[in-house]
């Protein structure tokens, strides 16, 4: 489904996650903390590889199974018969698979579908500042970290090269059509590039250092979504993007794994980076020769690939104009209050979604959820679908009609959507929604020069798959805010996290819609869902 797609994978597919700061303030300077993460982003690398790293666990009844007495019996077990312990309380080891990809990866361009390629061999980091490329090895010759205090020596060498952007930046081309980029990527092996180019893709992983200070929520979510295109090499499995300020995110490329593996990354990387920093803001860095250990890549360019950086340039900056971003943080509560209501959270802002939708637009359209079905082995994600006949109901009853129904009714109607919701939400968790199982059949018909079946030219099935509203949520203490542009271009990309008593969004969208009006209905129908719940007044 990635690989095939020709699109550029940014704003298409490539979402971000940024880290929440540093809770020690001197520690968020650029220096300290790119130094810092790539140390932690290593040392789980190499607990990764050494197979000590455990799965998460998925809970389908976490007072059974989400307990110390349950933990330590299944530690006793014996491996052939843990799984029959796990699986007789519903918890489920997730599949670890696409981690592998994390490191040493990066997405090729080719002709008609791309190729994922991992060179696990390598030891070195690639390193992007104002669109130039430098590399150093950071694993020595007996598979050992090298000294925080030389990556901290290197990274500041690096930071103190004022070299300009290059009139031609070669990132560009990571934000091409994949086919375009496909030709290109070829011009560039055959003008003796080959080396540069193996270097980049078989880098551990990408650390952007940007020149420029976060200035707000808005610039932030733009400036790790998309970025100026020239100081992030898309391809890469992630980016490791740290600004002038010590803001931090990763931008990650989709085709190899979701985010219920870039979370794990996120986490234990938040986790030991601000618990054993390896160096501190007044850490000196090692007396070593960073001028021979670290290696600016220079390639060679020819008037079409010059040509080419150019027009995706144009291309880029063009796309990027279209796109809106908004944010919204709702501070009258969160997840402690919706779960003392006996209430799903996720369920809560879905339908707040749904009527926010129904608010500005009259109606109710496809909304896409992504879960993940990583309980399974090689298990992805599966589509929740939230825009169901209870929340359309309830939707209704609350814009429509709010004065006609008491609040009990509402109430009933909230419980409704929730009960319904989880059920869809174990469902697809559990492999059992339908999304992915007719892309499966329709994949094998194609492949197979069977003729499509009339089911796939029926209209409704045109609609459904042009899933107007796009969501997905991940919420973890190490991450601050997330986002993805939108899957069409009527559409709106929503990531949301529901903290314990917040809810934040941060939404996007392409000039066919209005994201701030969106914002303001979906803000309104939160504020009538609690005033509901705390047995209030609707507000007109």
């Amino acid at each position: 489904m990635y690989l095939k797609a020709r699109e550029s994978v940014v704003l298409n597919f490539n979402p971000f996650m940024v880290f929440s700061p540093d809770p020690k303030v001197e520690y968020n300077d650029q220096l300290t903390r790119a130094t810092n993460m790539t140390v932690s982003a290593l040392r789980f690398l190499k607990t990764l590889r050494a197979g000590f790293l455990e799965p998460e666990v998925f809970h389908l009844n976490p007072s059974r199974s989400d307990t110390q007495a349950f933990k330590r019996f299944i530690r006793f077990v014996p491996p052939s018969l843990s799984w029959f312990g796990a699986y007789m309380v519903n918890a489920y080891p997730l599949d670890m698979s696409q981690y592998f990809r994390l490191f040493n990866s990066t997405r090729l361009p080719k002709h008609s579908k791309d190729e994922l390629f991992t060179d696990e061999k390598a030891k070195h980091l690639l390193v992007l500042k104002s669109g130039n490329f430098y590399t150093f090895d950071v694993i020595d010759r007996d598979g050992n970290i090298i000294k925080p205090s030389e990556i901290q020596a290197h990274l500041k060498y690096i930071l103190s090269d004022n070299s300009a952007i290059p009139a031609f930046p070669l990132a560009c081309l990571t934000t091409e059509n994949r086919d375009t980029w496909a030709s290109l990527r070829q011009n560039l092996l055959d003008s003796s590039n080959e080396e540069a180019l193996r270097k980049v893709d078989s880098a551990i992983f990408c650390l952007c250092l940007d020149d420029s200070p976060v200035k707000d929520l808005i610039h932030l979510s733009h400036t790790m979504l998309h970025g100026d295109g020239t100081n992030r090499w898309y391809d890469k499995s992630f980016n490791l993007i740290l600004t002038k300020d010590g803001t931090a995110a990763v931008h990650f490329e989709h085709s190899w794994g979701d985010g219920v593996a870039m979370l794990r990354f996120q986490n234990e990387v938040f986790k030991d980076s601000t618990h054993s920093p390896p160096v501190t803001p007044q850490s000196q860095s090692a007396a070593v020769d960073s001028s021979t250990a670290v290696q600016k890549l220079s390639f060679k360019m020819n008037d079409t690939l010059k040509e080419g950086i150019t027009k995706a340039k144009q291309n880029f900056e063009a796309t990027v104009k279209k796109l809106t971003v908004d944010v919204l943080e709702f501070k009258r509560g969160g997840k402690e209050f919706l779960k003392n209501q006996k209430l799903s959270p996720d369920a809560v802002v879905q339908l707040a979604f749904q009527m926010a939708f129904l608010q500005q637009y009259g109606q109710t359209v496809a909304t896409y959820e992504s879960c993940s079905t990583a309980a399974f082995k090689h298990g992805r994600t599966e589509t929740i679908r939230p825009a169901s006949v209870f929340t359309k109901s309830c939707s209704e009853a609350f814009v429509k009609e709010p004065l006609r129904r008491s609040t009990g009714e509402l109430q009933q109607m909230i419980a409704e959507c929730s009960k319904y919701h989880s059920q869809l939400t174990k469902e697809a968790a559990m492999g059992q929604g339908f999304d992915r199982h007719l892309f499966g059949l329709r994949y094998l018909a194609e492949s197979s020069g069977m003729p499509l079946p009339d089911f796939y030219q029926d209209q409704a099935y045109a609609q459904i798959n042009h899933n107007i509203l796009s969501t997905s949520t991940l919420s973890s203490p190490a991450v601050t805010m997330g986002g993805f542009a939108p899957v069409v271009p009527d559409g709106f990309g929503v990531a949301y996290r529901v903290h314990d008593y917040s809810i934040g969004c941060s939404i996007s969208t392409y000039p066919a819609r209005n994201v701030h009006e969106f914002l303001q209905c979906v803000h309104k129908s939160l504020d009538d869902i609690f005033n509901v719940l705390e047995s209030k007044h609707i507000s007109k």
